[in-house]
């Protein structure tokens, strides 16, 4: 699992181009953050008191500020852009009351659900991403456009459905 993100985060930063990758971002933590796992994406751990969006996922320090994602193997940088498409999935579902300091527009959404990404960053890339939930096109003007919300995300779709199971 560890070897797939590393190899995403790698690719991002060969498709992002030398321009996206040098992004100054000013993100400045002198010690490593407490953290915190979140609560019902455990894998994910969140920094409560940082000045920053500041998450921990797969050994890497995960940073979104200024409409964007930024990673880094360390506490304190160099800090490296990521382009959306490359953000791993528990990540983009973590609930938006875990974002020490959300952009003011996410203040009106739902604090207990992930947020709006399609909303954030278009329809086609919620599309792509598989975000918004199968059979509901009204997408993200309704916040369904959240990852938790898929059963297959869930991993509760067995037995549910028609499939191809033994019959």
């Amino acid at each position: 699992m560890f070897m797939l993100y590393a190899l995403m985060v790698l690719l991002a930063l060969v498709l992002t181009g030398p321009a996206e990758a040098q992004v100054h971002i000013d993100i400045h933590l002198p010690a490593p953050p407490q953290l915190v796992i979140v609560p019902g994406v455990p894998a994910v751990q969140y920094a409560p008191a940082a000045p920053v969006n500041v998450f921990f996922y797969s050994g890497q320090y995960w940073a979104f500020a200024d409409d964007g994602w930024h990673v880094s193997r360390h506490h304190d940088g160099p800090w490296i852009f990521v382009g959306p498409q490359f953000v791993p999935r528990p990540l983009l579902s973590v609930p938006v009351r875990y974002y020490p300091v959300p952009p003011g527009h996410w203040q009106q959404w739902n604090h207990e659900g992930a947020p709006r990404w399609g909303h954030e960053w278009g329809r086609e890339w919620a599309d792509k991403r598989a975000w918004k939930d199968r059979g509901d096109d009204r997408g993200d003007d309704r916040g369904d456009d959240r990852w938790s919300g898929h059963r297959e995300a869930r991993g509760d779709d067995r037995g549910k459905g028609p499939g191809r199971g033994r019959e």
